[in-house]
């Protein structure tokens, strides 16, 4: 694999509070933060200084998912439920109180949204009628993480009691595999863009790669100092970008699944706390990272 080039491009400041939550838009110029300071905030790429606030909540954001379909940005409100951002008109639509729990995650699939709760139960919505049409128990312990493989119908969920749960979407939820082998919280979980491969990550700062036919494990890698909070694949599955709370992004190749380049703050002028969560972004395959120290920032990723 050729050598990766960092280059820091931008830090953006703005939120009040730890920033926790990172997505892009269906325009992917724009990409949406949410933090601990309950403030939504759209970015654009062209115009990066230039935050839009979009919501103010009050109560920490930990997930944002935008449903491309309808151009609308569901916001997590810890302690709440749901809140429906129409970003045509970058106003609020609608509203549901789902839960007076933490919400870690939410992934939208057709007319549904799945939201991930801190009691272990996923709430599926309806978003045409904006009901809730299903709970489902997973377990005690928080739903953290979610990823949808759309063609495969499949939603895996990364969980505190240590597992990852597949289920079918095209089953009504039926469990298709239980994945046991981290030794704490699943906090980082994605399919690669082909859905060949799942790979998951979390407290336990080990990142595992399970093939999706039968979902056994093919690598288990120690990968950082620290947990592992999010990961991301690049658009063409290539690469993989990790992010800690080691203050350290790290690259990965994805087909040899070995580490490519480390960014951290003495080489590179990164984050100085913890990075929350981390996107590889399809607008000009930048790579985009917010952090418990209030910043954003944005990475030119070269391979030479």
């Amino acid at each position: 694999m050729s050598k990766i080039e960092v280059n820091k491009l931008q830090t953006l400041t703005g939120h009040n509070d730890c920033i926790y939550a990172l997505t892009e838009g269906c325009d992917p110029r724009y990409f949406y933060t949410g933090a601990g300071d309950g403030m939504v905030v759209e970015w654009d790429l062209d115009h990066p200084k230039d935050g839009k606030l979009i919501a103010r909540l009050p109560h920490s954001v930990y997930a944002l998912s935008v449903d491309f379909s309808r151009n609308l940005l569901f916001i997590g409100h810890n302690f709440e439920g749901i809140h429906v951002i129409d970003l045509n008109e970058s106003k609020e639509v609608w509203s549901l109180k789902l839960t007076d729990q933490a919400i870690f995650d939410i992934k939208i699939f057709g007319d549904e949204a799945y939201i991930g709760t801190g009691d272990g139960v996923l709430i599926v919505v309806d978003i045409n009628s904006k009901t809730i049409k299903k709970h489902i128990k997973l377990s005690t312990k928080s739903i953290r993480v979610m990823s949808l493989a759309k063609d495969k119908r499949q939603l895996a969920v990364g969980l505190s009691d240590h597992t990852v749960k597949v289920l079918d979407l095209s089953n009504d939820f039926h469990p298709v595999a239980n994945l046991t082998g981290h030794t704490n919280s699943v906090f980082a979980l994605s399919y690669s863009p082909d859905e060949s491969i799942l790979v998951s990550a979390g407290r336990d700062a080990r990142l595992k790669f399970w093939e999706t036919d039968s979902y056994s494990l093919q690598e288990n890698i120690v990968a950082h100092m620290y947990a592992i909070n999010y990961l991301y694949f690049k658009e063409d599955g290539n690469l993989l970008v990790t992010c800690s709370m080691d203050k350290s992004i790290k690259i990965w190749d994805a087909g040899e699944k070995k580490l490519l380049k480390v960014i951290d703050k003495a080489r590179n002028a990164g984050h100085g706390t913890s990075i929350n969560k981390v996107i590889w972004s399809s607008y000009q395959g930048n790579v985009i990272s917010v952090s418990d120290d209030r910043t954003i920032s944005i990475w030119q990723i070269e391979a030479n």
